[in-house]
């Protein structure tokens, strides 16, 4: 399954709106085998923020750990909050770049 980020927006900042997300997304997730991996897309994502970043990714690293993987991870704001919510929730995310 593939999560492109920028349906729910290009300036990913805010914790409620992230939360949000993640509530909206949820129901998708439903559908998902227990072999099947995630892929998070962040193409086309200009801002990420930790707040926004905590509210939707730690919920779907918490359930499922080590089937996701993040794409497209070059942006320097996407950069840079992945690597402080690992930091922060002492987690190594799967980045592919």
């Amino acid at each position: 399954m593939k999560i492109e980020l920028k349906k729910f927006g290009t300036t990913l900042i805010s914790r409620q709106s992230g939360r949000e997300a993640f509530s909206a997304f949820r129901p998708s997730l439903e559908n998902l085998n227990k072999e099947e991996n995630i892929e998070v897309d962040f193409s086309d994502v200009i801002t990420f923020s930790p707040s926004w970043g905590d509210e939707f990714l730690r919920p779907l690293h918490e359930k499922y750990n080590g089937r996701i993987s993040f794409l497209n991870t070059t942006n320097p704001s996407v950069k840079v909050t992945l690597e402080l919510l690992e930091e922060i929730n002492k987690v190594k995310f799967d980045i592919k770049s």
